[in-house]
């Protein structure tokens, strides 16, 4: 394979800075409609994996006696 037959690649994206920006790109040319359906795609796919998209407490806060997410998420489960 040649260097011609290669694809062109923008090795600007290859940065963490680079993919965050192509991130915002992306989301910015979507519309509001697919923005609204990604969101709750996310939020489904959170939810089926566990954990309450509403909580906002970090990860490390988890299980230190503060059970203001982990016992939400508790009375939600026993609600079902």
């Amino acid at each position: 394979m040649s260097e011609r037959d290669l694809p062109d690649i923008d090795w600007s994206l290859a940065t963490w800075e680079g993919a965050n920006l192509e991130k915002l790109r992306r989301w910015r040319e979507l519309s509001l409609e697919e923005i609204l359906r990604a969101q709750e795609e996310m939020w489904d796919l959170a939810v089926a994996l566990g954990h309450d998209p509403g909580c906002r407490e970090a990860a490390s806060d988890v299980g230190d006696g503060d059970t203001s997410c982990g016992e939400r998420r508790r009375e939600t489960d026993s609600r079902r």
